[in-house]
């Protein structure tokens, strides 16, 4: 895996998308980075391209949407599976995010929603069925996010 090297204006340009990718425009983010439009839209097109961003995502309050369960399965799978199991989760039912972990063990942290209980188990047997052990679930009941710092754009202070 071979990394890119960002400036000042590719993180800048991060640090704005990460902080409201939807609500912030071409112009705002050059005004802040101190470049033209057109190189923010070059810049975004070639981070894509590179795969350093790699989508955009909404984040729903699945609560607010009446689906009050939302869980977070912890899990342990086989290293030498985890991947491929991780890919079949992500196709079952219910589940919306699974990110895996460098650990051996609590390797798969699980994201679904469920529409009620019987669906919760249900969710919970086809995971087990998959051959992960399911160490614990929990109910989400909020989710924090904000921009990493070390992306935000800091004007050249010509020192």
């Amino acid at each position: 895996m071979s990394s890119v090297s960002l400036d000042e204006v590719d993180r800048g340009i991060l640090f704005a998308l990460q902080e409201d990718a939807r609500n912030t425009t071409i112009d705002e983010i050059a005004q802040q980075v101190e470049v033209s439009p057109s190189t923010v839209r070059n810049r975004i097109e070639r981070l894509e391209d590179e795969g350093i961003i790699e989508g955009y995502y909404i984040k729903v309050d699945y609560e607010k949407a009446a689906f009050p369960l939302h869980v977070l399965f912890i899990c342990s799978a086989a290293t030498e599976e985890r991947e491929s199991l991780a890919r079949e989760a992500l196709e079952s039912r219910g589940v919306v995010d699974v990110r895996e972990m460098l650990t051996s063990k609590r390797n798969l942290f699980i994201e679904a929603v469920a529409t009620d209980t019987q669906d919760l188990t249900d969710i919970s047997n086809q995971l087990s069925g998959l051959g992960f052990d399911i160490e614990s679930s929990e109910i989400i009941t909020n989710h924090h996010t904000r921009p990493w710092e070390h992306f935000e754009y800091a004007e050249d202070t010509g020192g």
